[in-house]
């Protein structure tokens, strides 16, 4: 009984297709989530998984504490949820996927990771006891054909051990979880103080592996600078805007979002990197789209 009163989950607070602003925070979580695999990988020249884990989580919480919103009171009752929110969002998260990447390549991490909508929706409707419409179900399958797509030419010959993609599935599946959770805590008390709150918890928690990876760890001024652009914004600014888009939309149109990481990851790999794109991963790119179209649709 303690569980179900701990993992909860609401509709969103805006039923109509998706507008200005739900495409917005959509678009915004794509570019900072999308370009953190860079500043990830920066980071790990110099640092062990554990100390990147921590300084990302840490400059986030630096730039949410910013906000004015920021110390809104939180009711006693709502403590429990956003301590374990923390933890399952963000601290176990964080620290699975490089120590997952120890055993597969990122690619397939990556394409692992696109199955986070299908669990949201699955934990939405065991928890609201409904299942999606047609139209989402039809819109999540082929945004994550399309994930595949995208990545399928990373993945070709990639190394992969069972292990490691359990630990990215479990990671995928605590994400599902937190989408969930994090609608009626956004709903009620906005996301700056949910996100903040859940950061501290997470902060504390991945502490001990910080400190456990500082003696292999060395120090470069470029991975030290890729900390700032991966903690102020992809573990700062894109979980307050992730917080307020499933808020809005609901957990199961919300995580529709985490289509778009690949497809940022595939831009930046071009214009970066001058990497060449095949015509698979183009239909990958317009599946994504559609795939967003049909799942923003209006809810019932």
């Amino acid at each position: 009984m303690r569980t179900a009163r701990v993992i909860t989950t609401a509709p969103g607070t805006r039923a109509e297709a998706f507008g200005p602003v739900e495409w917005g925070l959509l678009a915004s979580i794509g570019l900072m989530w999308g370009s953190s695999f860079v500043f990830i990988a920066e980071g790990l020249e110099a640092f062990e998984p554990g100390l990147v884990a921590f300084l990302r989580i840490a400059l986030g919480t630096a730039t949410v504490a910013l906000a004015r919103r920021a110390r809104r009171p939180v009711a006693r009752e709502d403590w429990g949820r956003i301590a374990v929110l923390g933890l399952v969002w963000m601290a176990a998260p964080l620290l699975l996927f490089p120590i997952a990447q120890q055993w597969i390549d990122s690619s397939l991490a990556g394409m692992l990771n696109g199955a986070m909508p299908l669990f949201a929706a699955l934990t939405a409707a065991f928890l609201l006891r409904r299942a999606p419409r047609a139209v989402q179900i039809v819109g999540l399958v082929l945004g994550f054909t399309g994930v595949a797509a995208i990545v399928s030419p990373a993945v070709r010959g990639a190394s992969v051990t069972a292990l490691g993609a359990a630990l990215v599935i479990l990671a995928t599946v605590l994400y599902g979880m937190a989408a969930n959770m994090a609608v009626p805590l956004q709903q009620r008390y906005g996301a700056i103080p949910v996100v903040l709150r859940a950061q501290i918890v997470a902060l504390l928690a991945v502490l001990p592996f910080a400190i456990a990876a500082i003696p292999g760890s060395t120090f470069k001024w470029s991975s030290a600078l890729a900390m700032v652009p991966l903690g102020a914004g992809g573990t700062g600014l894109a979980f307050l805007a992730m917080a307020t888009l499933v808020g809005r939309a609901g957990a199961t149109r919300g995580a529709v979002a985490i289509y778009f990481i690949p497809v940022v990851a595939t831009i930046l790999g071009v214009v970066l990197r001058n990497e060449s794109v095949e015509l698979l991963q183009l239909g990958g790119l317009a599946l994504v789209l559609l795939s967003a179209w049909l799942t923003s649709r209006r809810d019932r």
